[in-house]
C-alpha cells in the first residue's frame, strides 16, 4: 500500500483524483477521507469569526466543527456538508494558507457561513415546509 504524503497540503490541488493505494485505483475512487483525523485543532489559529462563534455558542472547543476539514473535490479545495450530503466549493479567487491547520479553520468558518446564509438549500426548505 502506498503511503501518503501527509506533509504536502497541495497534494490534492495538483492530483485531483487523489488515488494513493492500488485498491483506490483498482475501484477508480479515493477510499475515506482525505485528511488525518487525527490532527486536532491548533486553537491558536482560530479565526476571529470562529472566536466569536464560540463565544456566541458558549462551547469551550470547536464542538462538532472539529471534524471539519479541508477537502478536495475533482482537485478543488471544498468543504463536505453533511446537511445536503455534498462538497461545496471553496471561491477559486480566495488564496488559501500554505498549511493544513489553517485550512481547516478556513472550511470550518466557510461551512458555517453557507449553513447560516440564505443561500444554503435548508433555507429554503424551512421556509416551505416549517409548520410554525
Amino acid at each position: 500500500m502506498a503511503k501518503k504524503d501527509q506533509s504536502d497540503v497541495d497534494k490534492y490541488l495538483k492530483d485531483s483524483a487523489g488515488l494513493d493505494t492500488e485498491r483506490e485505483k483498482v475501484i477508480g475512487q479515493h477510499i475515506g477521507y482525505r485528511y488525518d483525523v487525527n490532527l486536532l485543532p491548533d486553537y491558536d489559529r482560530i479565526t476571529p469569526f470562529l472566536k466569536d462563534y464560540m463565544e456566541f455558542m458558549g462551547w469551550d472547543d470547536l464542538n462538532w466543527l472539529e471534524d471539519v476539514h479541508m477537502g478536495y473535490e475533482e482537485g478543488q479545495p471544498a468543504i463536505f456538508d453533511r446537511n445536503i450530503n455534498g462538497w461545496v466549493r471553496i471561491p477559486k479567487s480566495m488564496a488559501l494558507p500554505g498549511n493544513q491547520q489553517d485550512r481547516d479553520m478556513i472550511a470550518r468558518e466557510l461551512l458555517i457561513r453557507f449553513q447560516t446564509s440564505p443561500n444554503h438549500p435548508l433555507h429554503e426548505l424551512n421556509k416551505a415546509y416549517r409548520k410554525f
